[in-house]
Formats: structure tokens, sequence, C-alpha cells
């Protein structure tokens, strides 16, 4: 055997524990990104915890038909990045803020699919999954909700008491 073919065993070693490693894996086609873009693409990958990677859709593919997962053949053609994310909806909004920030983007990095929670995601989802707020944000408007009635009751008794 060849050291190259040792060399992509190794890579497809390397993408199928990234893909079990993330909650989702978002797939986009690429085109004509400046440095300057992939940076800034990489840099707020990096800072939301997600993995900005370019890899040959040969060995991704080799990768998921490993772990059983055949959709998306039809999404590994031309130029694709794959964002591997520690949560379901951050990959997502990032490429979804990303072009909301610089329309210029909007032609230059398209979601094709994702790979969420072990199902395959076609580009309508991954706009919807673009769309639903992080866990954090999520968490914090339902304490909003939780202590909004006691907040609300102690007011209540506050001004009863103000009042003898």
């Amino acid at each position: 055997m060849s050291a190259n073919f040792e060399a992509k065993k190794v890579i497809v070693e390397d993408i199928k524990e990234k893909i079990n490693a993330s909650k989702s894996v978002v797939l986009a086609h690429y085109d004509r990104l400046t440095v300057a873009e992939v940076t800034d693409l990489r840099n707020k990958c990096r800072a939301a915890s997600c993995e900005y990677k370019v890899y040959k859709n040969t060995l991704v593919r080799k990768a998921f038909d490993e772990l059983g997962v055949t959709q998306f053949d039809a999404d590994l053609n031309g130029a694709t990045a794959f964002v591997f994310c520690p949560d379901e909806t951050s990959g997502c909004a990032i490429i979804a803020k990303a072009v909301k920030e610089n329309p210029a983007l909007a032609d230059k990095i398209v979601p094709k699919s994702a790979y969420v929670g072990g199902a395959y995601v076609d580009a309508e989802g991954v706009k919807k999954l673009a769309a639903i707020p992080s866990r954090e944000v999520l968490l914090a408007k339902m304490l909003g909700c939780l202590q909004s009635p006691i907040a609300n009751f102690a007011y209540v008794l506050k001004a009863i008491a103000d009042k003898k």
C-alpha cells in the first residue's frame, strides 16, 4: 500500500471522529471567498467552539459511508466547506449571520445540508435551524418567564404595603 493511501485512511478516521464528536455538521458550498472572508468565518466558528474545515468530498463521502450515512452523496459535489459544531444550531447560525452581516457573501457561501443528531437535514432545514436561538438564549428566556410572576407578585405586595 502506498503512503498516500495510508494518509487518506488517517484523514478519513479523523473526519469520522469529528462527525461522531459533533452534534451537528453543516455542509456549505463556497465559491470565490477571499482569504479575509474565510479567516473571518473561521474566527467566528472558533469563537462558537466550532471548526471550519475543507476536505476532499471523496474522503468525507467515505467517512459518512463508513458511518452508515448515505444521504449526503448528492451534496458532496463541488467546493464544500464543513462546520463541525458542539451543538445543533450554532453552525447554521454562524453562516446565516455572516451572510446577513456581509450581503456580498450571499452568493459565495450557501448551506447545502447538515447532519444534526444523526439525521440528514436539507437546505431549508438548515435555514430553519439558523433561526432558532442558542441554548443560552432559550434558557435565559425560560428563566425570565419563570421569574416574571414572582417579581410581579412581589411588586403587588409591596404596593399594598406602601398604601398603609
